[in-house]
């Protein structure tokens, strides 16, 4: 549904909630080893993502490294998609058709509708904050890795 970029966006951010703070910064090598990304495409990810120090904040020292304010663990997880430029993604026909609308539907609109307001309700409702909750109850990963036996 989401380019590589947005899924590891959203890994990323997860992962530097619940493992990073302001006085334990994350370096971009333990960052992209956790989310299973590239190093460089990790970097690029994390540009968009520090833009305006809105989700995800960075230092810039020999103790620098990123870190997710509490304040902004509380955005809701659509403002990662929008960072990424991949927001509109929720809003658009599923056929990619310019004018779908009730009165000039495709034929996947009425059952798609339906989806569509689920998908952004949990894009709106899912804060950084509860989706890392998850993962530190056991209920959730956000890595492909297997768990060791």
């Amino acid at each position: 549904m989401f380019s590589k970029s947005t899924e590891y966006a959203l890994r990323a951010a997860i992962f530097i909630a619940q493992k990073g703070s302001e006085e334990n910064k994350l370096g971009i090598d333990e960052i992209s080893r956790a989310i299973g990304s590239p190093r460089p495409f990790t970097a690029r990810i994390l540009q968009l993502l520090t833009k305006d120090n809105k989700i995800v904040s960075s230092v810039r020292r020999p103790n620098g490294g990123f870190y997710i304010a509490d304040k902004a663990k509380k955005l809701p997880s659509r403002c990662i998609l929008e960072a990424m430029g991949e927001d509109e993604i929720l809003e658009k026909c599923v056929l990619g058709l310019i004018q779908c609308s009730e009165k000039m539907a495709c034929p996947m609109h009425a059952e798609y509708k339906l989806i569509k307001q689920q998908l952004i309700q949990l894009f709106e409702n899912k804060t950084i904050e509860l989706l890392v909750d998850e993962i530190d109850k056991g209920a959730r990963v956000i890595s492909k890795k297997r768990p060791a036996k």
